[in-house]
């Protein structure tokens, strides 16, 4: 399992950052987070999975679900703009603050302005090549930079096995 991300910050049609570690461990290095959107949202955001990870001893599913209903109904949260990716060794999840939690089809998720066209590469990748999750990670966020004015190629990668 690999989740990767790039490194840009943007405040309008400003590049504010390049190396932005939008990819993270958590929860004694066995989750792994992404985020897309307002960064100090974000780093909120993974606060509170995180919590709600250590409330539910690990369990993602129970968390992810968890946070996705906090989120929601929170007055203070429904106003945070940021999405989230959650995975384990067993699961995958997109979390946003309209209450989803989907686990997608095919194993794999892309969000952020970059997203679709990552997610594609890495479909295509997957499906017509052996390469192994890291490189499929990387290349797929390679070309989301070619085509995305707001993604760049400053990644970030990380593993479970």
């Amino acid at each position: 399992m690999a989740v990767a991300g790039d490194g840009q910050v943007t405040l309008g049609d400003t590049i504010m950052k390049h190396s932005a570690k939008k990819v993270r461990k958590i929860y004694k290095d066995k989750i792994i987070v992404g985020f897309a959107g307002a960064t100090a949202d974000a780093l909120n955001l993974y606060e509170r999975f995180e919590g709600k990870l250590e409330q539910f001893n690990g369990n993602i599913t129970r968390s992810a679900v968890e946070l996705a209903k906090d989120w929601r109904t929170d007055k203070y949260l429904r106003r945070l703009e940021a999405i989230l990716v959650a995975v384990d060794l067993d699961h995958l999840f997109l979390i946003s603050g309209n209450g989803d939690v989907i686990e997608p089809d095919e194993g794999v998720l892309g969000i952020g302005s970059g997203g679709a066209y990552a997610q594609a590469a890495a479909i295509a990748l997957i499906h017509e090549t052996e390469l192994d999750a890291r490189t499929v990670a990387e290349i797929a966020m390679k070309i989301a930079a070619r085509l995305c004015i707001y993604t760049n190629e400053h990644i970030t990668i990380e593993e479970l096995k």
